[in-house]
């Protein structure tokens, strides 16, 4: 095997991760590593490796799109020349005689093609965030997903704003965080710097789906002359670095690249419908350096790789974490003479909306990023108690957020206790199995005090999870643990706030009667759980 593709030692572990996972009862598990820490190269080994296990049967990869695609087979043939690597997709159909098939989701979701596929011993879907779509169920359901065939998912980020993934992968068994990364020398460091536009007003973008609507978002990027601030901020702080700015919208994207263009940076637009001959001619010239810049409007969020990119501009606020990170993602990968990375980060004056920001790259908790300040050193303020090993570790404490936006309302106490609020006087949370990783799941009311499940069995997080949502969405009604209900997003009421003043809770400017019930919830929840002495498992 060529040297560049032997498993560095964490694709290793997320591989033998996967085999010893799929021993167990579940077989539908996923693998979570950042952006430019090489999923390719780790699936490519896995079948390499399973290969002579499945009896004479074939793997199946799925992808979405078509740079995916080529990646994948190309990337498989690097692993393992001897592979005979197939590619389904459009007016392409080589699955007859092939050790390993590459087929996009939108050719087998024709019921013909895929029905036209046999033998699939393994599959593997690429940026499995997107399998709880329809498609994406069908496709998998019919390659025996829900029947024993081993499935595994690869992502940068778990997280989907319409949830569902967690009735899709049963486990996460192995998730790398991006200051490991860093911290090994796999990625950059990254730098932040907020482009503050005075003029940019997000209180009136609405919200959909848990994110900012795309054309009231690219609109109110527009009149607000935000696209001329950033065009200056990249010549005063980014004049020398090749760099790709995340937009909205098309036109949004295309009128970046003309303001860019106009403050003296070659620039150019790329799009989900532009022409693929266009687009891959526009790509190259980025790539051979005759274009400093490339605006787009949410294309190379996946599948995109072009190490030298020393830039990112996040033009597209989201409340999306997940998204965030796939953006700026694209600017973590080193390259010859790259130092780090540089992230211009375009904010209105204020917002109601919580937007995510660099601090959101990492699972942990690491506070505020600091202007001028990179993630490593902010990360390494935060946890300047400890000792230095903890920042070259694997991350040991576990992202409750795995399945990322999921509809119900989450909280947390100050002490780490994930609950659900249910009702004044009820409420689902989770205690530690002591000496595993599991959890259990328990119910308080306020007449019976705490009590366990009847199956009161210890759970990986993601099935504790799912589990409790469940029970959470039968207990109570869907407004009370909604987390984006009508009414969270209305002023706090005299009530709140002076129920906050008694109690001693400072409630931040700009919070809505959601925030706000929150912080009364998580104080209330912290409190009771702070006088229980909890049974024993």
């Amino acid at each position: 095997m060529p040297e560049a593709f032997t498993p560095r030692p964490y694709q290793a572990e997320a591989i033998q991760a996967l085999i010893d996972g799929w021993a167990g009862p579940h077989n539908r598990l996923a693998v979570v590593l950042p952006t430019g820490a090489g999923k390719t190269v780790v699936f490519s080994n896995l079948v390499h490796q399973m290969l002579d296990t499945l009896g004479g049967r074939r793997a199946l990869v799925i992808a979405h799109r078509e740079e995916l695609l080529e990646q994948a087979a190309a990337k498989l043939r690097a692993v393992d020349p001897s592979l005979r690597v197939g590619i389904v997709k459009a007016e392409r159909d080589e699955h007859h005689d092939v050790d390993v098939i590459v087929a996009s989701v939108q050719t087998l979701a024709v019921q013909k093609r895929r029905e036209a596929i046999r033998d699939v011993g393994l599959v593997i879907v690429d940026e499995c965030h997107h399998a709880a779509a329809r498609t994406y169920m069908e496709v998998l359901q019919h390659f025996g997903a829900w029947d024993g065939v081993p499935v595994a998912g690869f992502t940068a980020t778990m997280t989907r704003t319409d949830g569902g993934l967690a009735e899709v992968w049963e486990d996460v068994v192995f998730t790398l965080d991006i200051l490991d990364m860093i911290s090994d020398g796999y990625l950059c460091d990254v730098r932040g710097k907020r482009i503050t536009v005075d003029t940019l007003d997000l209180d009136k973008v609405k919200t959909r789906n848990g994110d900012l609507v795309e054309g009231q978002l690219g609109q109110a990027l527009e009149d607000s002359g935000a696209l001329d601030a950033i065009a200056k901020a990249y010549v005063d702080h980014a004049t020398d670095r090749p760099g790709v700015v995340f937009t909205p919208t098309v036109a949004t994207a295309q009128a970046a690249a003309e303001a860019m263009r106009a403050a003296g940076i070659s620039a150019a637009p790329v799009w989900g419908d532009m022409g693929r001959d266009d687009r891959r001619a526009t790509l190259a010239r980025y790539e051979a350096g005759d274009v400093q810049v490339l605006t787009n409007c949410m294309v190379l969020t996946e599948g995109f790789d072009a190490p030298h990119t020393s830039c990112i501009v996040v033009a597209r606020p989201t409340k999306s974490p997940g998204l965030y990170v796939q953006m700026v993602g694209r600017g973590l990968r080193p390259a010859p003479g790259k130092s780090d990375a540089l992230l211009l980060d375009v904010m209105g004056a204020s917002t109601r909306h919580k937007l995510a920001s660099m601090v959101d790259l990492t699972a942990r908790e690491i506070g505020q990023a600091e202007e001028g300040k990179s993630l490593r050193q902010v990360a390494e303020e935060a946890v300047a108690a400890e000792k230095r090993r903890a920042l070259v570790a694997h991350i040991e404490a576990e992202e409750f957020n795995l399945f990322g936006a999921s509809a119900i309302r989450w909280l947390r106490t100050e002490d780490g206790t994930w609950f659900i609020r249910l009702t004044s006087a009820m409420f689902l949370f989770l205690v530690r199995d002591p000496g595993t990783r599991l959890y259990r799941m328990r119910r308080w009311t306020e007449a019976d005090g705490v009590h366990p499940p009847r199956d009161d069995t210890a759970r990986p997080l993601p099935e504790a999870l799912a589990w409790l949502e469940q029970q959470a969405k039968v207990l109570a009604p869907g407004a009370f643990v909604a987390r984006q209900a009508r009414w969270r997003m209305g002023q706090p009421s005299p009530k709140q706030l002076g129920l906050c003043r008694r109690l001693g809770i400072q409630v931040p400017r700009g919070s809505t009667a959601g925030d706000v019930a929150d912080l009364i919830d998580q104080d209330r929840v912290g409190r009771v759980l702070g006088q229980l002495i909890l049974p024993a498992a």
